[in-house]
C-alpha cells in the first residue's frame, strides 16, 4: 500500500540529535486513486523518522511494514 505524506516542522529531539516532523496531510494511492487519510493519524505526533511514521501507518492498516511504501510530497 503506497503512502504519500506532506511534513512540516516540528521539535529538536535528543533520540537522534536531529527534529521531529509531523505530518500535515496523508494520502493513500490505491486502485481507485488516491484517499486522503490524515483524519485516521495524530497529527501532533512528532515522529522521529519516516521509518517510524511506516510502522504506525502498517499498524494501524493491519499490515506488515514491509507492505507499506512511503513517499514524501514537495
Amino acid at each position: 500500500m503506497l503512502f504519500e505524506f506532506i511534513r512540516r516542522d516540528g521539535a529538536p529531539t535528543v533520540f537522534n540529535d536531529g527534529h521531529t516532523f509531523h505530518v500535515d496531510r496523508i494520502n493513500r494511492f490505491g486502485e481507485g486513486g488516491s484517499t486522503d487519510v490524515s483524519h485516521l493519524i495524530d497529527k501532533s505526533y512528532g515522529y522521529h523518522s519516516s521509518r517510524e511514521l511506516r510502522w504506525h501507518l502498517a499498524e494501524r492498516f493491519g499490515l506488515v511494514p514491509s507492505a507499506v511504501a512511503l513517499r514524501e510530497a514537495h
